[in-house]
């Protein structure tokens, strides 16, 4: 005897039973509003809300909140509607996607969980979708059952179930829902596997979908494998930073030039997903050029998010924020208290505060700073000798009174304070803890 489409739905469910609280992401359509009217006719379980994102895409989509709160009136359900703005681009699916999921996260709290209605079928067209796209072992695994969102949690409890399944429940409780014209539109991806190529295989292959999201079951187990994979051979590669202060992730990088290409591959992926988006196969090129380089050649591989800067045998990620800093000079009219550095976190001076005009500038070459006990030494080679990635160099602050170069940060003790009487301490945006 099969299992009643509740008693699966329960089942999904009851790891999630002591979170603190479940929202569900309510469209109106068919999965979500069967996903909605099951949990509101269920006894004992977290306290139960939904939330409709309106995109404003399309006209139609106005009347679609007041659908919603009549239903979730009637269920006795809160409902909180909240407006997203879509951006425009290359994909309307994807740019309507993020904001959607951005909304997500911003109302789920610690702990809670957000519920979603995609069901087998879904999982079916998003592994035809990605395979036609060339997708690699974690694309193929299709959407998961569960993946943190935020501090909390989304979950999907009706992939085992089809939409028969679902539409068999609605007819018998006498459920209203809406459907979205745009989802007959054949121009989206989705819209075309769902409605011209999907009938052609089941009418062939009968059990085409339930075969096709078994298989992304196989994918994601093999995912599974490969992350655990990933994470011995990262073990290896994440030795300490030579400079603990500056906190951006990084790598050693002899550990990973000792493993395949294909488990380089693998390692930099896992480490990279939560990072940035991944580039696709032909873009991997890039990471043989940045690893094969000469050791002072620092090379740098943009991806979609950031770069990844080599320096010395270290790689380094820099996130895409990291070039929003200005190089241009600041003055210091008070340098009694801190100063804040446009893009590059604040500086300050401790001891007897240096008389005159002073300002912070970036190095433009051929700077020459007095270094206790070792005379008049040149800037970079000074640099060159401690090994500072080369990413930074360029958001080292230099104290200045007038024309003359006073000091740089003695980073962290590399090489000695300027001055027995004063020090400039640097503070980066990117660091927790400060730099002297």
């Amino acid at each position: 005897m099969k299992p009643s489409l509740s008693a699966k739905l329960l089942q999904a469910l009851s790891p999630w039973h002591d979170a603190p609280a479940w929202r569900i992401a309510f469209s109106g359509g068919l999965d979500s509003t069967v996903l909605l009217h099951l949990l509101a006719n269920t006894e004992h379980l977290p306290p139960l809300s939904a939330i409709h994102i309106h995109h404003g895409l399309q006209a139609a989509a106005d009347a679609w909140p007041a659908h919603c709160q009549s239903i979730c009136d009637a269920l006795g359900v809160p409902l909180r509607v909240v407006h997203v703005h879509v951006r425009p681009g290359a994909s309307l699916e994807r740019a309507a996607r993020e904001a959607r999921y951005q909304a997500f996260i911003e109302v789920t709290g610690a702990g809670e969980v957000l519920l979603t209605g995609q069901h087998r079928d879904d999982q079916a067209e998003t592994l035809l979708f990605r395979l036609l796209r060339g997708a690699g072992v974690r694309g193929l695994a299709g959407m998961p059952a569960q993946r943190p969102l935020a501090t909390g949690y989304l979950v999907r409890p009706l992939l085992e179930v089809s939409r028969p399944e679902l539409e068999a429940y609605a007819q018998v409780h006498q459920l209203n829902w809406i459907e979205d014209p745009s989802n007959a539109d054949s121009k989206f991806s989705r819209n075309y596997l769902r409605h011209r190529v999907l009938p052609i295989l089941t009418e062939r292959w009968p059990q085409a979908a339930s075969s096709l999201a078994r298989t992304a079951e196989h994918l994601s187990e093999a995912q599974g494998l490969l992350d655990e994979l990933a994470q011995q051979d990262l073990q290896a590669a994440d030795q300490p930073s030579p400079f603990p202060w500056l906190h951006l992730p990084s790598l050693a990088l002899a550990p990973l030039r000792e493993l395949s290409d294909a488990r380089q591959r693998n390692a930099l992926r896992h480490w990279l997903t939560p990072l940035t988006r991944l580039p696709d196969s032909d873009h991997w090129a890039s990471w043989h050029s940045l690893r094969d380089a000469k050791g002072d050649a620092q090379p740098l591989w943009r991806l979609a998010d950031g770069a990844l800067h080599r320096s010395g045998e270290r790689i380094w990620w820099l996130p895409s924020t990291w070039s929003e800093f200005s190089d241009a000079s600041v003055s210091w009219p008070d340098p009694q208290n801190p100063l804040e550095l446009p893009g590059n976190g604040q500086v300050k001076l401790t001891g007897r505060v240096p008389g005159g005009p002073l300002t912070i500038r970036y190095r433009q070459g051929g700077e020459i700073l007095a270094v206790p006990g070792r005379g008049r030494r040149d800037l970079k080679r000074l640099l060159n000798e401690n090994g500072l990635p080369g990413c930074v160099r360029g958001r080292l602050p230099l104290l200045y009174q007038g024309e003359q170069l006073l000091g740089a940060p003695s980073l962290a003790g590399l090489w000695p304070a300027p001055s027995d009487e004063w020090q400039l301490h640097w503070m980066p945006q990117t660091c927790d803890q400060g730099l002297s």
